[in-house]
């Protein structure tokens, strides 16, 4: 990220607009901007413009504007310092709906501290966000920062060659008097009128291009040609060219608008596009959000427990790959998408994470596989809410498949995207659903337009829309009261939502004579553990199905299970009596289990039937065991014990292994867990620890800012605090601040606090960091020790420690 200096002119304009706001102005501007009042709050407005006009902050909003918004912070940019008369008339919104339309938006800028009117009637806007486009309207620069160049004598040329006589030889009088002559429409036009034919050729072209912007000074190359007719209008400031740039002539802002003509305007959009809508009755939509719901709680139950037991392996490009995914589908019985979605968001809630090359459960895991269908819902869809990507966007530009959980970078526009698209649906009347997910796309790309949109979508925003539904968040094209809790960030009206949706996790199941059980709703952890160990699970979703087999029953019976209590659990959990031909398949596979034994001796098998013994010394497919009858009731093989174990088992036999003192080995499925991706964090100081214990007893206070109260606190705060300056005896908020300061020469000060606090309280920020080699990165750090002149922290990009000099940050944000 490049950085963006404030201009003192900008700052002090902004800074005299906040003073003049009553509290609850400047409250909504705290309010819209969460990111400027985060610890250590501003102490003035002075500082709180500065924070206001840092480039990552307004970054930070840019992608919550709606289309209008943007178009006519665009038109500000193309138009310094315009008038609201002259940008009505730009954009053709001087009266009726279009007007109020606009009303409505400088409003909405100014809440956001990015455009505002000053003393004269005229707009300003934050300077880093005219840097949002690189010509803005298709324009070039104004004519008084083109001619900031040109000399006393340029200047009288060009004015004589217009017949404009000055009133003194006085260069800013001259500049006055040619910006006063082409900013007439009616000059400008006449004036081209009167020239050649090739010049006003290539004036209506350039008129209506985008400028070319003219590139540095590079040593032996020639300066570009002028184009035929360019030489006449460059005399008569139509067209300037740079005295120390090669490039073309570039034609003002003022010359273009006048000659695109007085029926040529702005785009600009007021009124959202118009969502074809059908009777979405509130029951409808939650039943319908139940089924989805229900349905993804189920698929994530399925498909977590399948990474728990065989964690899935990771490309060596990193990401679980689409054969890994198509796995995980077959075993939870579950397409692509629910396994993305469901492997994304647990991901980002902690219950996954790498382990080596694979992902593995987390210990988290296991309390969330502990708890209700509902509880488990609510926190994959708060991981959702938040997830910077999008997890159905399975193909790239090209149509070549991605992987899961690859570690792409953070996604603003698709957080903004998800958000956007609740937003949009939620704006349908009550009781009423969108008619096509395209409708909702389309006004999703209005009041969002710089979100991402994913190449796979063959209509507007068709992927998220999927997810979204998935989810239970949208049902019927209306949002369900998941999507709305979420939309509010209520995490306790979320709970209560899922709770009414989802019911509670089933205990029982419906076993048929075709040895089946089927569960309806959500199968409870303890249900789920019994059917899994004792049957095969075959479907997933709003009902479950488990198939009982001699395999499945063997499995169970060598966990330790006896046959007389498994059929005890088992008739617990059924809703009336087992049928019979469970009972005879428990008992039959438990008659012919154990019938021999296996025991390591590399191994030695033994049992009390001689003819099974010798049949199966002289089984063909066992040969390769090495079997040998050393009495009528023991072999002896040369495979160790689970080798052989495992080739008894494939040939058809239940055998059981057996500990050394001749008790039978229960088997158990290994549950693999991945330890926490972080090192354990250095030790700290006492002093530090001290502090850190202080700031942890106030941290839920400093955690939640008081608006009304800082608004207060400012307003009333002497309009002008200095800034300490590190070499002077001035007291500083901390010793932390004041040795910041001292080396951190390219920071402003209110920049210097927050990295002095993010060092004190232990706080994560992000820092513009510019390395020896002069390239600039953006970097979040923590766990931030200071080390005079450095800085010792985690680095999240780097997954490691690292050591950041002082000197070299040119700027800091909240993290």
């Amino acid at each position: 990220m490049v950085r963006c200096p404030i201009s003192e002119k900008s700052g002090s304009a902004l800074a005299a607009w906040l003073r003049g706001l009553d509290a609850a102005g400047l409250e909504r501007v705290l309010a819209a901007r969460p990111d400027v009042v985060s610890p250590p709050e501003p102490r003035s407005v002075g500082e709180l413009a500065d924070r206001l006009q840092r480039q990552a902050s307004v970054a930070l909003v840019l992608p919550r504007l709606t289309l209008p918004c943007l178009q006519v912070a665009e038109a500000v940019a193309a138009l310094p310092g315009v008038s609201q008369d002259g940008l009505a008339d730009l954009l053709e919104a001087t009266h009726g709906e279009r007007a109020h339309g606009l009303a409505a938006v400088l409003e909405a800028l100014a809440d956001r501290a990015l455009v505002w009117p000053d003393g004269d009637g005229l707009l300003q806007m934050a300077a880093p966000l005219g840097n949002a486009w690189d010509a803005p309207l298709g324009l070039d620069a104004p004519l008084a920062r083109l001619l900031a160049g040109a000399n006393s004598d340029e200047l009288g040329r060009m004015l004589a060659r217009l017949g404009v006589k000055p009133s003194a030889n006085r260069k800013e009088l001259r500049r006055t008097a040619l910006i006063d002559h082409h900013s007439d429409p009616a000059r400008v036009t006449a004036l081209v009128a009167k020239a050649p034919a090739a010049t006003r050729k290539l004036l209506e072209r350039r008129a209506h291009e985008a400028p070319e912007r003219p590139g540095s000074i590079v040593f032996g190359a020639p300066r570009t040609s002028p184009e035929p007719g360019e030489p006449w209008a460059v005399e008569r400031g139509l067209l300037i060219r740079d005295r120390h740039r090669y490039g073309p002539a570039r034609m003002p802002a003022e010359v273009a608008l006048a000659l695109r003509g007085s029926d040529w305007h702005a785009p600009f959009t007021p009124v959202p596009p118009r969502v074809r809508s059908v009777p979405a009755a509130a029951s409808d939509v939650d039943r319908e959000a139940a089924a989805a719901s229900m349905a993804f709680a189920s698929h994530a139950v399925s498909v977590l427990g399948v990474c728990a037991a065989a964690p899935p392996a990771l490309l060596k490009t990193g990401g679980v790959g689409a054969r890994e995914l198509a796995r995980i589908g077959k075993a939870a019985r579950c397409d692509e998408t629910p396994v993305r979605l469901v492997l994304e968001t647990a991901s980002a809630a902690g219950l996954l994470a790498r382990d080596g090359d694979r992902v593995a459960a987390t210990a988290s895991y296991d309390t969330w596989a502990g708890q209700e269908p509902a509880a488990q819902l609510a926190v994959l869809l708060r991981a959702w809410w938040a997830l910077p990507l999008t997890s159905g966007g399975s193909r790239d530009e090209d149509g070549k498949a991605l992987p899961a959980l690859a570690g792409a970078p953070p996604c603003g526009g698709c957080v903004q995207a998800r958000h956007g698209l609740i937003t949009a649906a939620s704006q349908l009347p009550a009781g009423e659903g969108a008619a096509s997910s395209a409708d909702l796309g389309v006004l999703l790309g209005w009041l969002r337009p710089l979100v991402d949109e994913l190449p796979q979508d063959t209509t507007p925003f068709a992927t998220l829309v999927r997810e979204a539904e998935l989810l239970g968040a949208l049902a019927l094209g209306a949002v369900s009261p998941i999507g709305a809790a979420l939309l509010a960030d209520d995490a306790e009206a979320l709970a209560d939502a899922c709770r009414r949706l989802l019911p509670a996790a089933s205990g029982t199941a419906r076993f048929g004579s075709d040895l089946t059980a089927v569960v309806s709703g959500t199968p409870s952890a303890r249900l789920l553990a019994l059917l899994d160990s004792v049957a095969d699970r075959e479907s997933a979703g709003a009902a479950s199905v488990w198939r009982f087999g001699p395999g499945s029953v063997r499995r169970a019976l060598d966990a330790g299970l006896t046959p007389d209590a498994l059929t005890a659990d088992l008739a617990a959990v059924a809703v009336g009596p087992l049928p019979q031909p469970l009972a005879y398949l428990i008992h039959d596979t438990a008659r012919s289990h154990g019938r021999m034994r296996v025991v390591s001796a590399a191994c030695v098998i033994h049992g009390e039937e001689p003819a099974l013994l010798a049949e199966l010394a002289a089984h063909r497919k066992l040969t390769q065991l090495g079997l040998r009858l050393l009495a009528p009731t023991v072999l002896i093989s040369r495979t160790p014990l689970d080798g052989t174990l495992a080739a008894l088992r494939s040939a058809g036999y239940a055998p059981v292994a057996e500990k050394p003192d001749g008790s039978v080995r229960i088997e158990r499925a290994r549950r693999p867990r991945a330890a926490n991706p972080l090192p354990a964090p250095r030790r700290p100081s006492a002093a530090r620890s001290r502090a850190q214990d202080a700031d942890a007893r106030t941290t839920d206070a400093r955690t939640a800012v008081d608006l009304p109260s800082l608004a207060a606190r400012l307003r009333d705060a002497p309009q002008d605090v200095p800034e300490p300056d590190p070499w002077d005896n001035r007291p500083y908020d901390s010793d932390t601040e004041e040795i910041i300061a001292g080396h951190a020469r390219n920071l402003p000060f209110t920049d210097v606090r927050q990295l002095a606090h993010a060092v004190n309280d232990g706080r994560a920020v992000t820092i513009e960091y510019v390395a020896a080699s002069g390239n600039a990165t953006v970097r979040t750090v923590s766990r931030i020790e200071l080390d005079a002149p450095y800085l010792r922290a985690w680095c999240h990009l780097r997954d490691d420690e690292r050591v950041f000099t002082i000197s070299r940050i040119h700027g800091v944000m909240p993290a």
